[in-house]
């Protein structure tokens, strides 16, 4: 990879990481569900009428978007607000790597080798080490659904790489789209009109720069930058610099937020990143029966290598598309990244601006 790229890299990253101290802010500002309802409005408009019409069928749109936006961002979003840091969260979303490979075992029929299944291992030994710590300092019922999260972000990357889209970012600004309601929905229904009605009334311009921030620099920028990537390298190239956004991520968090890192908490980091490094970049054996093409993992296929340079001067339709594919899965993120998508949870020192003192 050029430096310019590798730079460009390491900042997608960075903008994931910092985007869940982004969001312990605005959780100070708005109810969890609203706020979630919030950013994919913004993210979703005006692009949809920019982009123009969905390039695979409306149930993946859909499916994704419910999965990913209702689903993993709502329990993301709910989990930080009761209480799970920004920075463990961070780290903690990032098993959705294992979550992936076991959903695509069985819908995909991707058979994990030896060193897939002990990165497995390995990334669930961590997950342990931070419910331990975690349950010491925090509370465990927001650590569960992070998890929860981390698992609908593997099922909803499953889903994008069946629909393999031919237009990553076209299919994300759709995706964006489709919770917006049920979001709003969900939130007038558990969180109540009046509370929506005074955090809309209350909004100033940290609200509204936390917004944007999530909305545009961590989903447009963020995975329109990292798209850019896949579709001139290798994924085997790009992907792992994604392991970088629980290290901006936490290290964030206790720079702007305050919050502590226990060696218990080192050790899990340590285990969690590396098992999902085997997990992410070892091979799979194929799907014991064919798919059809359109299904096919999004994975180089073994076949004569390809330097950089190559890769990047002249990318061929089936790589775009299957990078197109990787990057629409990853964003999830994107938010971050989402956000490595995206949100967090209180700190664990003194709280951001803005943020309500009742969170626990």
């Amino acid at each position: 990879m050029r430096t310019t790229h590798i730079a460009l890299a390491v900042l997608v990253t960075a903008v994931w990481g910092v985007n869940f101290v982004v969001i312990e802010v605005g959780l100070g500002h708005f109810p969890p569900l609203l706020f979630s309802a919030l950013r994919f409005l913004a993210a979703a408009l005006p692009a949809v009428f920019f982009v123009g019409r969905p390039k695979v069928a409306w149930k993946w749109v859909i499916g994704v978007g419910l999965v990913l936006g209702v689903a993993k961002f709502g329990l993301l979003f709910v989990g930080m607000d009761q209480g799970m840091p920004a920075g463990l969260s961070s780290l903690v979303l990032q098993i959705q790597a294992v979550f992936t490979a076991l959903f695509a075992a069985v819908a995909l029929g991707e058979r994990p080798g030896g060193v897939r299944l002990l990165g497995m291992a390995v990334a669930l030994a961590g997950i342990a080490v931070a419910a331990v710590d975690e349950g010491t300092s925090g509370p465990l019922l927001a650590f569960a659904l992070v998890i929860a999260a981390a698992a609908c972000w593997g099922v909803s990357n499953v889903l994008t790489r069946k629909a393999s889209p031919p237009d990553a970012l076209n299919f994300m600004v759709w995706v964006s789209a489709v919770p917006v309601l049920p979001l709003l929905g969900l939130s007038l229904l558990f969180e109540g009109p009046d509370a929506d009605l005074a955090a809309l009334r209350a909004l100033d311009g940290t609200g509204i720069g936390v917004i944007l921030y999530v909305a545009w620099v961590t989903t447009v920028f963020g995975f329109g930058a990292w798209g850019f990537l896949l579709r001139r390298y290798p994924a085997s190239s790009v992907a792992p610099f994604s392991l970088l956004v629980p290290v901006f991520g936490m290290s964030s968090a206790a720079l702007l937020l305050g919050e502590s890192v226990s060696p218990l908490r080192w050790c899990a980091a340590a285990l969690l990143v590396g098992g999902v490094a085997l997990t992410s970049l070892s091979r799979t054996r194929g799907p014991a029966t064919p798919l059809p093409a359109t299904h096919l993992p999004a994975e180089p296929a073994p076949a004569e290598p390809v330097s950089d340079e190559a890769a990047a001067a002249e990318p061929t339709p089936a790589a775009s598309a299957s990078a197109s594919a990787e990057a629409a899965s990853a964003v999830a993120t994107v938010t971050a990244t989402s956000p490595s998508a995206p949100a967090t949870n209180g700190p664990a020192g003194p709280l951001a601006p803005g943020c309500s003192p009742t969170r626990t």
